[in-house]
């Protein structure tokens, strides 16, 4: 469909996912990495895109209460689901053992408990996967985490399967990866001989880079080019157990895009403004800071769409809010952008849609509460479920 038609359907600002990119990335993903490597669709970076998950995922990562709800509704399959974070209660980990989930990831020795708990309570010894940590706040000390599985027959309700290891976003360069892969095999051979224990399960996050701006080599071919350089360092691992490689970013940056309408323009002591009905509250890409970096847009004027780029004489394209730092790109080449043009920012598949970030996560917004001057609490507002503003509606097959 023409970009002038999806117009006249949704409006701005709104995004635009498609399942076709979507599915090409997935698909291009498992190309390069194989049959033996299993790919996990990290859910976080766009939820909206579980409606229409192609098979090419064999995993779903979850990390709150909110996401395995939106599982729920969607009836995600329990067998695809790896429920991790950093923040779970006992009940968080009874509700997503009660619906199945396939393995739990355990981010501390409470997460351990929580699990054997669960696992006795429903009466089977339930898969975990223990992260590992890697300076972060995120996973178990490399001490605790073999101190863990020494003890691993005091847990009857559990069933320790292997390693989740994450440690970052937008990493560029393959030596980067070999570094982590290399630890990690090293980490595997300590659990050996250590705790005689043989990993059976590795769930990696190799954290690849997307290409949100202007200024390298065509993004696609970028991105897929550094995937084949990394793909025979996570192929090493193959060596250690079964392995699942957990991207989001990865799989949905390039399957989205925002549009947003040009509402004004002006000229403000020689600088070309044009201010849009979007606003940085709902575009987000990493590495972006008030418009200094040039993404990849195109501008939509008389049903026409054309790729536009970074000029010296350009406009500044400037958000609904009003902080100087809501802006969303300087100086793009435009000279006769007027009201009612709509730029078309893409790459925008993962998180700009829930970055706003109460909606991150689809963990529930706080209430508000005020204390008056003689000491009384009241409620200004009620605090609120967000995974339903986080899920696809119905849509016609």
């Amino acid at each position: 469909m023409e970009m002038k038609d999806v117009l006249n359907i949704t409006g701005t600002p709104a995004y635009v996912f498609s399942e076709d990119a979507f599915a090409k990335r997935a698909k291009a993903v498992k190309d390069i990495l194989g049959d033996q490597v299993d790919l996990c669709f990290s859910m976080k970076a766009n939820p909206f895109m579980l409606k229409c998950l192609p098979e090419t995922f064999s995993k779903v990562e979850v990390c709150s209460p909110g996401e395995l709800n939106i599982c729920k509704a969607l009836n995600i399959p329990w067998g695809k689901i790896i429920f991790s974070g950093v923040n779970k209660s006992q009940k968080d980990v009874d509700d997503a053992m009660a619906y199945g989930a396939d393995v739990i990831t355990c981010e501390s020795l409470n997460h351990v408990k929580y699990a054997d708990v669960a696992g006795q309570k429903f009466k089977l010894p339930h898969p975990v996967i223990l992260r590992l940590a890697d300076e972060s706040q995120f996973g178990i000390d490399a001490e605790e985490f073999i101190s863990i599985v020494k003890r691993r027959a005091e847990f009857k309700g559990i069933e320790i399967r292997g390693i989740h290891f994450f440690t970052g976003t937008q990493k560029r360069k393959a030596k980067e990866i070999k570094k982590e892969i290399d630890y990690l095999i090293d980490f595997i051979g300590r659990l050996k001989d250590e705790a005689d224990f043989e990993v059976q399960v590795i769930e990696y996050g190799p954290g690849l880079d997307v290409q949100y701006f202007e200024g390298k080599e065509e993004p696609e071919e970028y991105e897929l080019n550094l995937l084949n350089e990394v793909a025979p360092e996570i192929q090493r691992l193959c060596e250690y157990g079964k392995v699942t490689v957990e991207m989001g970013r990865f799989f949905a940056s390039s399957c989205g895009t925002y549009f947003t309408r040009v509402v004004d323009t002006k000229v403000n002591q020689g600088t070309r403004y044009a201010i849009v009905d979007g606003g940085l509250h709902q575009l987000h890409y990493d590495g972006q800071f008030m418009g200094m970096k040039v993404p990849f847009v195109s501008v939509i004027s008389d049903g026409k769409e054309t790729e536009v780029h970074a000029g010296d004489n350009g406009v500044t394209i400037c958000g609904s809010l009003c902080t100087t730092q809501d802006v969303l790109v300087r100086g793009l080449d435009i000279p006769d952008l007027k009201e009612g043009d709509v730029l078309a920012f893409k790459k925008t598949g993962a998180y700009s849609a829930m970055e706003g970030m109460s909606l991150f996560l689809s963990r529930d917004i706080p209430g508000i509460y005020l204390e008056t001057k003689g000491g009384e609490i009241k409620m200004l507002r009620e605090g609120a479920d967000m995974w339903k503003y986080n899920m696809p509606g119905d849509i016609e097959e």
